[in-house]
């Protein structure tokens, strides 16, 4: 069956070659061009054995040959398995055996750390990614231009492992007919997404939204992909304005240093129609910032297992219900349950569930964990915690694995954080648990500031007794002179936080 992002490609290539697909910061491809080099890929890698439902992965940045690459793969009838370029030796190691890729396409830059890769019992044939270049131009109606190997639209197109916050990636399926479900599904809720579009990407290839918001769901919806190699606030404003951007997605991150850019209060914004933004609370005076240039950032929540975005704040209850993440979409629906499974009230937290035509069908090679995750009645329990208003509108509260249990009584680290965020001098802001010997565990704070620790911590501090309960309020202030670590998606990185921090009560003083 031709229901495919292949068979979408073909389409456009022929109905409209001449407009640009992928567009980098040295090189634009067409649409044709793009069918025709990943064509050949596809070719190059059925020639060097890689057969259908082979796992392929590919390893580099955000370059045209990693595109070429992504669709090669696919049009081969073999399994993506998109790598992360900043992980060490040993994590690689446990994502190729974990997927069973027999081939890596990666950039030359990582010989060396493949090696090791190898040393610890991998087997693997290395294709050099910046050797695809070969296969970027060849003889006019070359067959291989249109090489493709049709499959089910069921079976796995890729395998995104998750980032792994927690410590334990798992492999998310994504299949043809989930990623024209997600698609498809977009273009009924997001009007600056849709065929002949503009969209700016600032996030990795090997992600979810760089993949499958990005360049998949590109190619479905014939639209163009504007990408960068990496965030440059300033070049990401011109780019904004230059190319009349529709649409853009991303963390707070992102969106906090594009509006710290000199080009920021002079741009000329008013192309911009979605703009979402996820992955952490959004403080409210960069809500304003943004929309003082007429643009409405919208929350978002979502998750790879749910396709990425499941739910956005409706553009009209944007500026009234900023914290909302909307009620769910067209065919994706959301609730919350108590831990019997019951459903919660209105305002009352429990577990986030979901279930559309846009949820995974599973994880790779691990089919417990799937039942674990998706009962039969296809909810898909997100292990996330929110809550819903009386009309629906749902609210993330916390991670369900990172809530304090003080005294036997739960605090989000993300209601705190809030708060602490909005303190004068305040630039990051992470909280975590510390062991308490009365309590079992307490608030700390982690934040970075250049401001005079004392004076920060002692702000930190009052503004907490303000806002929340006694209880609430950071036994531990740790005022840092350089940023949080975070994860590559722009995610601040709680577990290495954790790590940095596992002794903190024995090398700081508590605040009250």
């Amino acid at each position: 069956m031709a229901t495919s992002i292949a068979s979408a490609l073909e389409w456009w290539a022929r109905t409209k070659g001449d407009r640009d697909a992928l567009v980098f910061a040295e090189e634009t491809l067409s649409y044709r061009e793009l069918r025709n080099w990943s064509g050949r890929v596809a070719r190059h890698l059925a020639d060097h054995g890689v057969a259908p439902g082979d796992r392929v992965a590919v390893l580099g940045g955000n370059t045209a040959e990693w595109a070429a690459a992504a669709f090669g793969v696919i049009k081969a009838g073999a399994v993506l398995i998109p790598l992360n370029p900043r992980l060490v030796a040993a994590e690689l190691h446990t994502l190729m055996e974990s997927s069973g890729s027999s081939v890596i396409i990666a950039d030359a830059a990582f010989t060396g750390r493949l090696a090791e890769v190898a040393d610890l019992g991998s087997k693997f044939d290395i294709l050099d990614l910046g050797a695809l270049r070969e296969h970027q131009a060849g003889p006019a109606d070359n067959p291989d231009e249109t090489f493709r190997i049709e499959r089910d639209p069921d079976d796995t197109l890729a395998v995104i492992f998750t980032s792994g916050s927690t410590g334990l990636s798992k492999g998310v399926i994504l299949t043809n007919r989930t990623l024209l479900n997600i698609s498809f599904e977009a273009t009924l809720t997001e009007d600056g997404l849709r065929p002949g579009g503009r969209t700016l990407l600032l996030l990795p290839f090997c992600f979810t939204p760089g993949l499958v918001w990005g360049l998949y769901m590109h190619a479905v919806l014939g639209s163009t992909l504007v990408v960068e190699a990496d965030l440059d606030p300033s070049r990401a404003v011109r780019r904004l304005a230059e190319h009349k951007i529709q649409a853009i997605f991303g963390v707070p991150l992102i969106y906090e240093v594009m509006a710290k850019a000199p080009e920021f209060a002079d741009a000329d914004l008013s192309s911009l129609i979605t703009a979402t933004v996820g992955g952490a609370a959004v403080p409210v005076p960069l809500l304003k910032k943004w929309a003082d240039k007429g643009v409405t950032l919208r929350q978002i929540y979502g998750m790879v297992e749910g396709g990425g975005t499941v739910t956005a704040t409706l553009t009209h209850e944007a500026a009234e219900h900023p914290d909302s993440c909307g009620i769910g979409s067209v065919f994706t629906e959301i609730k919350v349950v108590r831990e019997d499974g019951s459903e919660a009230d209105p305002g009352e937290t429990g577990q986030i569930l979901l279930r559309g035509p846009s949820v995974t069908p599973g994880y790779w090679g691990d089919p417990e964990t799937t039942a674990a995750a998706i009962g039969e009645d296809g909810w898909l329990r997100s292990g996330d915690l929110g809550k819903r208003d009386a009309e629906g509108r749902l609210t993330f509260v916390d991670r369900l694995k990172d809530l304090i249990i003080s005294g036997g009584i739960n605090i989000s680290p993300v209601e705190l954080e809030a708060v602490i965020a909005r303190v004068p001098g305040v630039e990051e802001v992470a909280v975590i648990a510390a062991a308490d010997e009365k309590f079992g565990e307490t608030p700390a704070a982690i934040v970075y500031s250049t401001e005079d620790p004392a004076a920060l911590t002692s702000a930190v501090v009052t503004e907490c007794d303000k806002q929340v309960a006694a209880y609430k309020v950071p036994r531990y202030v740790v005022v840092r002179d350089e940023p949080l670590p975070r994860l590559p998606n722009g995610k601040i990185s709680k577990r290495e936080i954790r790590s940095e921090y596992a002794d903190l009560t024995g090398r700081y003083p508590k605040v009250r």
